[in-house]
């Protein structure tokens, strides 16, 4: 009888097949497919002529692939996929730079300075992220209304930028920060300015950089707000322009699933740049509260 001991492949390969392993992989398995066929489906229902993508016979694959619907949506004037898609980059980086700079002052002043009332005043900031955001829609769109903002960017870029959700993440990220930093910057001659601009930003770079990236995703992807406030076929953004393709009659399917697949290419290029940035910073972000 061979006394030979199991190569580290070999017991790998035994814990991999162990029945709790194969039941995880099999779910794992399972939820991917759940979320990638639906994005399959919008890719090839993007290459399908316009009654082929609205026969009552489902198929995945087009059976006469095309590139029609594209041609519509990008090169016709009826559509003006690439006006919504700028309004909706611009809206997208204006709102994000705006969230990062509100955010990443008042959570500076809520983790390092002291004043009267922080704790409660901290308190009623994150209480207002139990609160849905639908019932700020009427006051919101009022006070736009007042400030002469309709059908404008500024209509779309200032009401949410004040969240709750950056103020809490990044608070948290300045707490995990020791202080013995800002003291040893205090006896260089560094003022309280001084230290939150060359120390603390850079340090919570991957956290600014990861609500950088959240902010831009919630306003790429609203779709309520902008139908709301906007009025003109010119100021839509891509989510608002694209429902302009449904109506009670007739809906273009392959229309609205090529503009999709338009509207997901710069998220995943977003992704893509700042994956390692997110990680970073949520793991960062979330240790110390």
């Amino acid at each position: 009888m061979s006394n030979t001991a199991p190569s580290p492949r070999s017991r790998r390969l035994r814990r991999a097949l162990r029945p709790g392993n194969v039941a995880f992989w099999i779910v794992l398995v399972a939820l991917t497919v759940a979320f990638l066929l639906p994005l399959a489906f919008m890719v090839s229902t993007s290459f399908k002529s316009a009654t082929e993508a609205n026969a009552l016979e489902f198929s995945l694959l087009p059976q006469h692939p095309t590139l029609d619907a594209y041609r519509e949506i990008l090169g016709s004037g009826q559509i003006p996929v690439l006006r919504w898609l700028l309004n909706s980059v611009v809206t997208a980086l204006l709102h994000s730079a705006f969230v990062v700079v509100l955010a990443t002052t008042a959570a500076y002043a809520l983790a390092r300075i002291e004043f009267p009332l922080k704790r409660t005043l901290f308190a009623l900031i994150v209480l207002t992220m139990f609160v849905p955001g639908v019932i700020f829609l009427i006051p919101h769109f009022q006070i736009v209304n007042e400030l002469g903002w309709l059908n404008t960017y500024a209509s779309l870029v200032v009401p949410s930028a004040a969240g709750a959700f950056g103020v809490f993440f990044l608070r948290q990220f300045f707490v995990g920060i020791s202080r013995s930093i800002e003291e040893a910057a205090l006896l260089d001659g560094c003022n309280q300015w001084s230290i939150f601009i060359k120390i603390m930003v850079p340090l919570a770079k991957p956290a600014i950089a990861t609500l950088a990236v959240l902010a831009f995703l919630a306003s790429w992807n609203d779709f309520l707000w902008p139908v709301f406030v906007l009025f003109s076929s010119d100021m839509m953004t891509l989510p608002a322009g694209l429902a302009q393709l449904q109506s009670d009659n007739a809906t273009r399917y392959d229309l609205l699933m090529a503009g999709g697949v338009v509207a997901s290419l710069p998220v995943l290029a977003v992704y893509v740049v700042s994956q390692r940035w997110i990680i970073a910073g949520v793991s960062a972000g979330g240790v110390k509260g």
